[in-house]
C-alpha cells in the first residue's frame, strides 16, 4: 500500500452554531442565530482496506464484541475476511477450547485465560452423543466435535467462529471414533480410530484431511498399521501417528510418519517403547504435543513428563508435572502446545496432597517453557477462569487463527 494513501486531507473550515438559550420575550421565532466561523480538523472516514486491515489485528477473544458495535462490523466479522487477512499477513493468536465432565457446553479461552466465554449450546439432543466419547480437534477458524448419535450413526459438528454458530456436517469420508488427530495451519489430519458398521467395529488405518475453506475432507493414504486410542501431532512438517491399539486390542508401541510432499506414511518402530513404565490396561491415548519442534509425552501412570530424542528413538526424563494424570489414567487430563509452552490441565498434585489450603475447587492449569537440555521444568500455576470447570475434562483442543 502506497505511503501518501494514509495521509490526512488539510483541515477545512467548518461552521457550527452556539446554542443559546431561547428568549421567551421575544414574539417573532423566526430569529436564527448567526453562525461561527471556527477551525476544526476534519479526519476522514478510514478506506475500508485501511479499516480491515486495523480489525484484523484486533485481539480475536475480542470479536464478539464487534458484532454489537454495528451492523458494517458485525457483517464484516461474519463474512470471514478479517480471518483470511489474518492469515495473509501472518497474525495469529491461540485460544483453548474445552468441555468437561459435568456440563453439556463448550468454553473458550484466550491463551493466557483471561478471557473467557461460553459457547452457543451445540444443537444435538441426541442422548447418546451428549454422554458418549467425543473426539474434537481445529482447522482453521473451525472447531471440529466428533461423536455418535444414536439416530444417524457418527456424525460431525462444526463451531465457526466467524458466525459464532454450531452446524451439522461435514460427515469424513470414514466415519470414526476413537482417532488420532492434528492440526497444520489451517487443515485439519485424522487417521486411525473405530468405524461403527452394520457388522460391528472395525479398526481403521485410513487417514483423512480438513479442509475448512471448502468445508470437506479428502482422503489421505492408509497407514502401515490399523489402530485406536492412538494419538497425532505435527513434528518436522509431518503428521505423526503414535501408540495405541491393533485390530487384535495389542498395544503399540510404534509410530508412523505421513510426508505431505511424498504422499507416504513412514513406520518408526519402537517409538513408545519404555520399559521403566509399560503401558497400562485401560489407559488414555498417548498424552503427546509438540512445542518448538521437540516432542514431549507426558507419562500416566508416573505423572512424568519425558522429550524425545529423534536421533536415538529414545525418551529423556524432565521431571513430574503438577497434575495428577495417573487418578484415571491419563483421562480428563489436557496435554497441549500453546504457542511456545507447554499446557497440561486437570487435578492438582498440590491438592491430592492437601497442600491448596482450600484455594482449588475445580481444575487446575499450569504452563512452561519447555527447554531439552534441562532435567527438570518449572511450571508456572495461571490463575484465571479455572474454578468454572469440573476438573475433569472432556474435550480440549488449541485454535490458532
Amino acid at each position: 500500500m502506497a505511503a501518501d494513501s494514509f495521509l490526512i486531507p488539510p483541515c477545512r473550515k467548518i461552521q457550527i452554531r452556539e446554542a443559546k438559550e431561547p428568549n421567551r420575550n421575544r414574539s417573532d421565532s423566526s430569529g436564527v442565530e448567526e453562525p461561527q466561523d471556527a477551525d476544526y480538523p476534519y479526519v476522514p472516514q478510514l478506506s475500508g482496506d485501511i479499516e480491515k486491515s486495523i480489525l484484523a489485528r484486533f485481539p480475536r477473544s475480542e470479536y464478539w464484541k464487534l458484532n454489537f458495535l454495528n451492523k458494517h462490523f458485525s457483517r464484516l466479522v461474519k463474512s470471514g475476511e478479517l480471518f483470511k487477512i489474518r492469515r495473509q499477513i501472518g497474525f495469529k493468536e491461540s485460544s483453548i477450547f474445552m468441555s468437561a465432565s459435568g456440563g453439556n457446553c463448550w468454553w473458550a479461552f484466550d491463551r493466557l485465560f483471561k478471557c473467557c466465554r461460553q459457547l452457543p449450546e451445540l444443537p444435538s439432543r441426541d442422548v447418546c452423543f451428549i454422554g458418549g466419547d467425543k473426539e474434537s480437534l481445529c482447522a482453521g477458524s473451525h472447531l471440529i466435535v466428533s461423536g455418535r448419535e444414536f439416530t444417524e450413526g457418527n456424525v460431525v459438528w462444526r463451531f465457526e467462529l466467524e458466525t459464532s454458530k454450531w452446524f451439522k456436517g461435514p460427515l469424513m469420508t470414514d466415519p470414526r471414533c476413537l482417532f488420532a488427530s492434528a492440526t497444520c495451519g489451517t487443515f485439519g489430519f485424522v487417521a486411525g480410530g473405530i468405524e461403527m458398521g452394520l457388522l460391528g467395529a472395525e479398526v481403521l488405518n485410513s487417514a483423512e484431511k480438513y479442509n475448512p475453506e471448502t468445508k470437506s475432507w479428502e482422503s489421505l493414504p492408509c497407514m502401515h498399521k490399523k489402530r485406536k486410542l492412538c494419538s497425532g501431532c505435527f513434528m518436522d512438517d509431518k503428521f505423526y501417528v503414535i501408540g495405541g491399539k491393533d485390530e487384535k486390542d495389542m498395544e503399540l508401541t510404534c509410530g508412523e510418519a505421513y510426508n505431505k510432499d511424498k504422499n507416504t506414511w513412514e513406520l518408526i518402530p519402537d517409538m513408545l517403547k519404555d520399559n521403566d513404565n509399560p503401558v497400562a490396561k485401560r489407559q488414555s491415548p498417548p498424552l503427546l504435543a509438540v512445542v518448538n519442534n521437540e516432542l514431549y509425552c507426558l507419562e500416566t501412570s508416573s505423572n512424568e513428563l519425558k522429550v524425545y530424542l529423534k536421533k536415538t528413538n529414545t525418551w529423556k526424563k524432565l521431571g513430574a508435572v503438577p497434575v495428577r494424570t495417573d487418578l484415571h489414567k491419563g483421562w480428563g487430563v489436557a496435554f497441549k502446545s500453546l504457542g511456545n509452552k507447554l499446557l497440561v490441565i486437570g487435578y492438582s498434585s498440590a491438592i491430592a496432597n492437601g497442600n491448596d489450603n482450600g484455594k482449588c475447587n475445580g481444575m487446575t492449569i499450569y504452563t512452561c517453557r519447555p527447554e531439552a537440555e534441562r532435567e527438570e521444568l518449572r511450571w508456572r500455576c495461571v490463575e484465571g477462569y479455572k474454578d468454572r470447570l469440573n476438573f475433569f475434562l472432556l474435550n480440549c483442543c488449541v485454535m490458532v487463527a
